[in-house]
């Protein structure tokens, strides 16, 4: 077989067919950081886009405790640019280089006993990093599952699922306009990030700690060890104290907003951060006022005040029994 001598960039596969050899090239196409009018055309999924396999030029992460959207599954991933990584600046947030691309898919199994089934996607929110500032864009998925489209006003979107239980769930999926991304994602007038902070990806994946497999990539410079991060642990984790689950939870679905520089800072007393302490988050003066506004659902009083659209039953019941030994 003759030598075949290829740009870096191209995946030689050879597969030999009889006599003959049969050559075939593909070109993994680099994320594209910028908004187009189609998801496709991102770049961020490789092969049939409803699949939602991730590109190789971008890798997925999750957050060590689970937020709360109306019962939708998440894939979250981040796509850096070339030759480039992210950059430790504490517990927080990393410092993200241009051009970095985070994106987050909400879907809903037909039927939760069983995912082969299929699912519904329902939108792809995205945060793009331009010139030192992030900007947001979301993708509405069409019925056929085949396209997202770029849609800044935001819409409803019907959704009917089976439970674990064998109930059929019926919600009219509220998809945020970009001013409703604002709203959670402003600290002190600038667009961030949220999930992706280092306390929050700083746990095992699939035996792997998540840090450590970025390290181990090279898309983390400026940490060699993760148990210098402090982690926050999951609220399902029955293992901890009932303190923890309960402000762990409170951090994912409430501390974007209830923090220093963020949207609810003038409007309310509370700090929901999970290393705020006790006395300084406010919990045990506002615990009436925190009991009262997760425990029903009323449009434009409840709590998280978006990205739901009904309780959350085994949330409520965590947070009322933490509520009740203070």
């Amino acid at each position: 077989m003759k030598k075949i001598i290829v740009p870096f960039c191209l995946i030689i596969m050879i597969f030999s067919c009889g006599d003959d050899d049969v050559i075939t090239s593909d070109i993994i196409p680099d994320v594209v950081a910028e908004f187009r009018t189609n998801l496709s055309d991102l770049n961020i999924y490789a092969g049939e886009l409803n699949n939602l396999e991730i590109s190789s030029k971008a890798f997925e992460y999750e957050t060590s405790t689970p937020l709360f959207t109306d019962y939708a599954h998440k894939e979250r991933l981040i796509a850096l640019p070339n030759n480039s990584s992210l950059t430790f600046d504490g517990d927080g947030l990393p410092i993200f280089p241009d051009n970095t691309v985070i994106a987050k898919t909400f879907y809903y199994n037909l039927d939760e006993r069983d995912p082969s089934l299929g699912r519904q996607i329902i939108e792809t929110r995205v945060l793009i990093k331009l010139n030192g500032n992030w900007e947001s864009g979301d993708y509405i998925w069409n019925q056929e599952q085949t396209e997202a489209v770029l849609d800044p006003n935001g819409s409803i979107s019907p959704v009917t699922w089976v439970d674990n239980d064998g109930i059929q769930q019926t919600i009219n999926y509220e998809i945020p306009s970009n001013t409703d991304c604002f709203t959670c994602h402003s600290t002190y007038d600038n667009l961030t990030p949220i999930g992706p902070k280092l306390r929050a990806l700083n746990f095992e994946r699939n035996g792997v700690n998540q840090l450590q497999e970025l390290i181990n990539l090279g898309a983390l410079n400026g940490l060699s060890n993760p148990n210098s991060v402090s982690s926050i642990p999951s609220w399902l984790d029955n293992s901890i104290s009932l303190e923890e689950r309960a402000r762990a939870y409170l951090d994912i679905n409430c501390a974007h907003c209830h923090t220093a520089g963020a949207y609810c800072e003038n409007q309310s007393t509370l700090r929901l951060d999970f290393g705020t302490s006790l006395i300084e988050s406010n919990i045990i003066d506002r615990k009436e006022s925190i009991n009262l506004r997760i425990s029903n659902f009323n449009d434009g009083f409840s709590m998280p005040f978006i990205g739901t659209t009904m309780t959350h039953s085994e949330g409520i019941s965590l947070i009322q029994a933490y509520l009740d030994t203070l």
